[in-house]
């Protein structure tokens, strides 16, 4: 009997260890905090301004980025696809981070609640599908259009505060004007800006959603190949639990018949703690 004893408090000690580490893992989960600040740099996408407004022409993208801040160093690859409706009336996106890889340190784990400092086989991020319809566009160049967007609930890794797995979706409207443009159309100058509604679903048991502002600002210009762009961007939510993220944006572009070189520089203020690089490849057919 002393032998069978030990049998089973050996077992019901090996059992109660791994059910004690389950529990913590669950634990942790609960105190995730849905907010840009304790997420990683893809988990809540601030949309782009449409300069020039909607394109006539089907695009794909391929991009690399690299995200860094001291807490975490992020390398992704995103890819998007455009097509244009009723000859640019109206447009249709499907976006997504394809495959991404993350190192944490064990400072920003604990911050973040996070179970691990980095997965072997990465993280795969939310589609988000995009929607875009213009609403005017005059002889002078001005511009106005309404975005709706929803983003699945089908990214990864949750357990390590990567993806949200949880939808989110958001209503903009871009306006955008030509101040300046040179008679053979070969140099331009202009000025867009976006607000909107933004809205995520968390795990807060009381404020089931999270409500934010969307907005950007930003001027850019053309000549020749080359078009340069820079915006201020963010959220505004009223939680104020790390929800109110700001990008200062550059992006620097080359397109030669359809091909197209762009370069981005993102620098996070406020909750947005990364910088971000990317380089990208986008066909136009």
């Amino acid at each position: 009997m002393t032998d069978v004893k030990r049998i089973i408090y050996s077992i019901t000690f090996i059992l109660t260890v791994f059910s004690g580490y389950s529990q913590d893992w669950r634990d942790e989960m609960l105190l995730l905090q849905y907010s840009p600040r304790y997420f990683g740099p893809s988990a809540f996408p601030v949309p782009e301004l449409r300069v020039g407004g909607l394109g006539e022409r089907v695009e794909a993208e391929l991009r690399g980025e690299y995200h860094h801040y001291s807490g975490d160093v992020t390398r992704d690859i995103f890819v998007r696809l455009y097509v244009p409706v009723a000859e640019g009336r109206a447009g249709l996106e499907l976006s997504m981070v394809a495959y991404e890889y993350y190192s944490l340190s064990q400072e920003t784990v604990e911050e973040r609640h996070a179970a691990g400092r980095s997965w072997s086989k990465g993280a795969i991020g939310d589609l988000i599908v995009s929607s875009y319809y213009r609403l005017l566009k005059d002889s002078r160049g001005a511009d106005i259009t309404l975005e709706a967007a929803l983003k699945t609930a089908s990214g990864t890794r949750l357990v390590d505060a990567r993806f949200t797995d949880a939808a989110t979706y958001w209503f903009d409207v871009n306006i955008g004007r030509i101040f300046y443009q040179s008679a053979d159309n070969k140099y331009n100058i202009s000025a867009q800006g976006l607000v909107g509604f933004y809205c995520w679903m968390t795990n807060d048991m009381v404020h089931r959603q999270n409500d934010a502002v969307v907005y950007s600002g930003g001027i850019s210009s053309r000549l020749w190949n080359f078009s340069l762009s820079a915006d201020v961007a963010g959220l505004y939510g009223y939680q104020s639990n790390g929800d109110r993220p700001v990008q200062l944006r550059t992006k620097l572009d080359y397109d030669y018949k359809g091909n197209i070189l762009s370069f981005r520089f993102k620098h996070g203020r406020k909750d947005n703690l990364y910088d971000t690089y990317s380089l990208a490849y986008i066909r136009r057919f």
